[in-house]
């Protein structure tokens, strides 16, 4: 090969050296761009992952310290509620006063979703829904025992209330009823005086106002039956 010919090759390898050099470094400029952008993305999910957490710590239904009082209030309401709901549903085909019917139908639709409220308090505070080993947790203990659960109907009250029809049902759930709301305001009281948690202490403050009223209204009821 002549002189010059090599002289003529040396610049075009030189060209083509200096462009594959710029080709690489924008390469390399690239991937640190897209380092950044991920870095972004990144930060972006963690932000997002964070806000997650908190919405998650705030979802406590009865946030704030409590007790045993609070505790036993949830596991004795729970139940004595549920029986309550019971009761309340025979109205639709057992009772015959119309005041009946529709007093049943508000205390079903206030109870139950605070029986839910309840379970959800226990969940977050790690203790069960059952307070069976608790003294007076038994349906059957019968209607006067007040050594937890007053008010609670035995099996041979539940019997006897699923057995009447007509005005007999109506006097029956009436008089029945207000035994029951007095046991529950009794319970209710207990948690106002020696409750910790505030959630618990406003649905016990709900109860007293509420089934106050409802015993009133039981009695007005009952009296004219």
């Amino acid at each position: 090969m002549t002189a010059i010919k090599r002289s003529t090759l040396r610049p075009r390898a030189r060209r083509i050296a200096l462009v594959s050099t710029v080709a690489a470094a924008g390469l390399v400029l690239a991937a640190c761009g897209n380092d950044d952008d991920m870095s972004g993305m990144d930060h972006g999910s963690k932000g997002k992952s964070s806000a997650s957490a908190s919405a998650t710590t705030g979802e406590n239904p009865a946030p704030g310290a409590f007790n045993d009082a609070d505790v036993k209030f949830a596991q004795m309401m729970i139940p004595h509620h549920e029986q309550a709901v019971e009761m309340s549903k025979l109205a639709d085909d057992h009772a015959e006063d119309a005041k009946i019917k529709t007093l049943a139908g508000d205390i079903e639709k206030a109870q139950d979703p605070e029986i839910k409220k309840m379970k959800s308090w226990l969940k977050a505070w790690g203790k069960p829904e059952s307070g069976s080993s608790m003294p007076g947790m038994d349906h059957g203990s019968g209607s006067s025992d007040n050594s937890g659960m007053a008010g609670m109907m035995s099996d041979k009250d539940m019997k006897e209330l699923k057995a009447a029809k007509g005005t007999d049902f109506d006097k029956k759930f009436a008089q029945m009823m207000i035994d029951h709301h007095n046991g529950a305001i009794d319970m209710a009281k207990d948690e106002q005086k020696n409750g910790k948690n505030a959630t618990a202490k406003k649905l016990a403050d709900d109860v007293v106002k509420s089934q106050s009223t409802e015993v009133k209204q039981l009695q007005g009821i009952l009296d004219k039956l």
